[in-house]
């Protein structure tokens, strides 16, 4: 069963929303990817919404741009947390009208807002949701963390001796 839901607007969204999907693989986390539209198809919406957490999906992670309801229209809809990920699309206002539609939600219908087309961190977020019940994913994300601490060190080290012999 899927653990994490992630859904677009539209299949020009594919493209950013893929870096979450990438990222649950990486991890090893099951996932199903849909096109709902908040505003062409609210039905399938709503059905998706509701009853997502009767397929195992723990949390949702849901891009939009331009109005970007869709984020939050699921979070009023669902228990399950969501994140949002804004998308500067074709109709976008540098995608600030996606960002703000997202961050500005109401008291009581609570949405976690990335950054602009940041799928990727959406895809982290819901592993650490998922890490906080799970002690194999919270190894995982320390593991995760190491590395890239390691990468950081590494580079600093290459900044710091850009012409050491390798072969010492």
């Amino acid at each position: 069963m899927p653990k994490v839901g992630i859904i677009m607007g539209s299949t020009s969204d594919l493209p950013i929303m893929q870096d979450a999907a990438e990222v649950l693989k990486d991890f090893g986390i099951q996932y199903e990817i849909n096109v709902v539209s908040a505003h062409r198809t609210p039905e399938l919406m709503v059905e998706y919404a509701q009853n997502a957490h009767k397929r195992g999906v723990n949390v949702i992670i849901a891009g939009a741009g331009g109005a970007a309801h869709l984020p939050g229209m699921t979070a009023s809809l669902t228990s399950l947390p969501v994140i949002g990920v804004p998308i500067k699309s074709s109709n976008s206002i540098d995608g600030w009208d996606s960002i703000l539609s997202i961050l500005q939600m109401p008291n009581g219908i609570p949405v976690a807002t990335v950054a602009l087309n940041a799928a990727k961190n959406a895809g982290l977020l819901a592993v650490r949701i998922l890490a906080a019940s799970n002690d194999h994913i919270l190894a995982q994300v320390d593991e995760y963390a190491e590395t890239m601490k390691q990468r950081v060190l590494k580079s600093n080290e290459d900044v710091q001796n850009p012409y050491r012999d390798d072969e010492d």
